[in-house]
């Protein structure tokens, strides 16, 4: 473990939105409208047989199978960013819009850490954990000039993400590799910024999760991390509602995750570790 390396946490909380409100998502209704019905009738994935979350080694197959098949589709929809975006209130309600608003994304969420464009202060050594198909590698090299490292799960994405870099001539700057975030293939304090743009979902063992972005984050270094996250609970709560269960176990079956977590859930791991934590401010 690095000590003194801080963890930046972004929760965009996608369903069930939690108290943490600066970078939750926050779509115009017209393009998520016309995102959901585009998406049905062009996107179809085998969902998983099981009534409850998946784990184990059964989960990490159904991952990379389901990207392994799904990600051309998203390339084709949502271009080399495999993930949502940062909406601002006069967004474009088109595909465009939407790809600007990826990107919109990944600078918030910098913005927010804190990373520095200094020369002598700028993260120079970088992982992607869940780089799907390299979007944010390619950004991140380029904006930095930094060396970069993906890992996936899925063989398809990590040879089409080199593929991307290759024509994108920046195979000298960013590479990927099939690998496990969970037991990443890194020396310990290797990157002064590690980067998870919507993969901590897919983890079913988030503290491990964390843990292991910890351990391989140099000392001072930024982590951070936006992910998928349920509400918090209730003093009064044990357990969240029954249909707010139902309705993520469904989305848990489609897209092959574990069990979600809350915010309060990833900042009480946070605090076990040697880490600063950082949470956005309601706006």
């Amino acid at each position: 473990m690095q000590a003194g390396a801080a963890i930046i946490f972004l929760m965009s909380a996608l369903f069930l939105t939690s108290q943490v409100a600066s970078l939750v998502l926050r779509p115009a209704p017209f393009l998520r409208r016309r995102i959901s019905v585009e998406g049905k009738s062009r996107l179809s994935f085998r969902p998983m047989a099981a009534a409850e979350p998946a784990s184990g080694d059964g989960l990490k197959k159904g991952i990379a199978e389901f990207y392994d098949e799904s990600s051309g589709i998203w390339e084709n929809i949502w271009g080399d960013h495999m993930h949502h975006g940062f909406y601002e209130a006069d967004s474009s309600a088109t595909l465009a819009g939407h790809r600007d608003a990826q990107v919109r994304m990944v600078e918030e969420a910098l913005h927010f850490a804190g990373v520095s464009d200094d020369p002598l202060k700028k993260p120079m050594r970088i992982v992607d954990v869940g780089c799907g198909i390299g979007g944010s590698s390619r950004y991140l090299a380029k904006k930095y000039g930094a060396q970069v490292q993906g890992i996936t799960l899925s063989p398809v994405q990590a040879k089409r993400a080199q593929d991307l870099t290759m024509a994108a001539e920046l195979a000298d700057k960013v590479s990927f590799q099939v690998a496990d975030a969970l037991d990443q293939p890194f020396p310990d304090g290797q990157f002064n910024l590690v980067w998870s743009m919507e993969s901590g979902e897919h983890m079913p063992d988030k503290e491990k999760f964390v843990r292991e972005l910890a351990r391989v984050a140099a000392p001072g270094g930024i982590i951070i991390i936006v992910t998928w996250c349920h509400r918090d609970l209730l003093p009064s709560e044990e357990e969240l509602k029954p249909d707010e269960i139902n309705l993520l176990n469904k989305i848990c079956k489609a897209y092959y995750l574990p069990k979600w977590c809350s915010a309060a859930d990833y900042v009480h791991i946070a605090g076990s570790l040697p880490l600063q934590v950082k949470l956005p401010k309601t706006r």
